[in-house]
């Protein structure tokens, strides 16, 4: 019998099967030709790794490029136990073990020096495998790129074996669906392994379910073909539809940025004296010049300030060799500096702006007219300048230190948000002990999976079981 044959027979994937051969665990199977020959009376061999004992858990999962653990929070929440997490970055290594109960010897470090085989039977497989790939901060090579793309073969080597693994959670970076050649091989490496897979990317943020934090990502699901629900997937894979995610919809409106802050908060996450005053500065830039909605970055460099020559002013930053997009800039920022002139020069000498570095001499006013002054506003100071938005919901935490600001009553003055207000945008539970400078708390959130997204994806993957799916059925 072929490869094929006997993967269908014994119900585990053709490549678990070739491996079988190369390790010569199929007594008889002979390769002739480029292909495996395997005897019909062939038996199924025992699986040789370590079987796990009967449980309480619900599953058993395993948890890669683990970070501080935002899929473990969300499959224990769901019933699950932990058997082997990987992560490389040692203080995220640290923090993992000073909140989850697994065995030292499990939380293990490079998945690329993983033997499947020394990993314990498992039921899911969840992997926030890297981004750098795909984002728009990298190169986006993809699976094209040599070291970090190939990381996704290796969540391959591993099911390959684990033919027992029953479902495939996968989480990675908006910009991943934009390429067609990346979900195209994706699909086909699942779908050859026996998986039902998500038919299109399903794209989420944390807005989407009331949580106030931009942050969309790409989720990928997988179910085996032979647990499925039949009446419910029934042509190859999972339509969103099926996973009854509507019904965990909610809005996100105006003011529930505000959800998320603590009552008390140590002194230490004031802002600099500077960076208020020139957050307050543009506040006074902005009401005097009465402008309500400003539909354009204001860039102080782009003024010509002092020059009564329109055209020397646009000639002198290469106006014409600007793209477009550019030349509206710079048109909308001369044309406002010509309407004040008289405030603009006086507000930049009392604030002595043109000596100041870049960031503080752009603003961006995102709140339209909804929102009447900065103190009820978020903001972020950033290499493009200070940007201010509706409260409405966060930017995306990055991993970067770029921490959102908010105006503090009880202190009266501006504030970054803290690690635990942060925690509480990736919905990490108020149990979260963290470990370390606030800098690595930062990176490692902004690194994070968001724990309400997993455990809706996760309940909503299982439900497309069939029943009596879960317990102690892995041999």
């Amino acid at each position: 019998m072929t490869t094929k044959e006997i993967a269908a027979l014994w119900e585990v994937s053709e490549t678990w099967v070739t491996i079988l051969c190369k390790d010569n665990r199929i007594p008889g199977a002979i390769k002739e030709g480029g292909r495996w020959n395997i005897p019909a009376d062939a038996q199924k061999p025992n699986d040789a790794r370590i079987t796990r004992e009967k449980g309480e858990a619900r599953f058993r999962f395993i948890d890669l490029f683990a970070g501080v653990g935002g899929f473990h929070q969300a499959m224990r929440y769901l019933g699950g136990e932990c058997v082997m997490a990987a992560e490389t970055n040692q203080e995220c290594v640290k923090t993992y073990k000073l909140n989850y109960k697994i065995d030292e010897k499990e939380v293990r470090g490079d998945v690329n020096k993983i033997d499947p085989e020394t990993i314990a039977p498992f039921d899911v497989l969840c992997a926030g495998f890297p981004c750098q790939p795909f984002s728009k901060a990298g190169a986006q090579k993809g699976f094209k790129d040599e070291t970090r793309g190939n990381l996704f073969y290796k969540i391959m080597d591993i099911l390959d074996g684990h033919p027992e693994v029953k479902f495939i959670i996968l989480e990675n970076v908006r910009n991943l669906a934009d390429k067609t050649e990346n979900w195209d091989i994706i699909t086909t490496e699942l779908t050859k392994r026996n998986f039902y897979i998500t038919e299109t990317p399903i794209i989420l943020s944390p807005s989407d379910f009331g949580i106030p934090q931009i942050r969309e990502r790409v989720y990928i699901l997988g179910i085996r073909r032979d647990i499925r629900n039949q009446q419910i997937l029934t042509n190859g894979f999972i339509h969103i539809e099926d996973l009854q995610l509507d019904k965990h919809f909610k809005k996100c409106k105006m003011g529930d940025a505000w959800s998320i802050l603590e009552d008390e908060v140590d002194d230490s996450y004031i802002i600099s004296e500077e960076k208020e005053q020139m957050i307050l500065a543009w506040e006074e830039f902005r009401k005097a010049t009465n402008i309500k909605v400003i539909g354009f970055p204001i860039w102080i460099d782009s003024f010509g300030v002092g020059n009564d020559d329109t055209d020397d002013v646009y000639s002198s930053q290469g106006y014409d060799d600007m793209p477009k997009w550019k030349q509206n800039f710079l048109r909308h920022n001369r044309e406002l500096y010509l309407e004040h002139r008289d405030f603009i020069d006086k507000w930049i000498e009392k604030y002595d702006m043109l000596t100041k570095i870049k960031l503080y001499k752009k603003f961006e006013w995102n709140c339209g007219a909804d929102v009447d002054d900065i103190h009820n506003a978020l903001i972020q100071v950033r290499q493009s300048g200070i940007r201010v938005k509706r409260p409405t919901f966060y930017p995306s935490l990055v991993a970067i230190v770029n921490t959102p600001i908010i105006w503090d009553k009880q202190k009266e003055h501006f504030r970054y948000i803290t690690p635990r207000e942060a925690a509480n945008l990736q919905s990490f539970h108020a149990s979260f002990k963290f470990q370390g400078t606030d800098a690595i708390k930062y990176r490692q959130l902004g690194n994070s999976v968001n724990v309400r997204i997993l455990k809706i994806l996760g309940e909503s993957l299982f439900n497309l079981a069939i029943e009596g799916w879960d317990g102690d059925d892995i041999e």
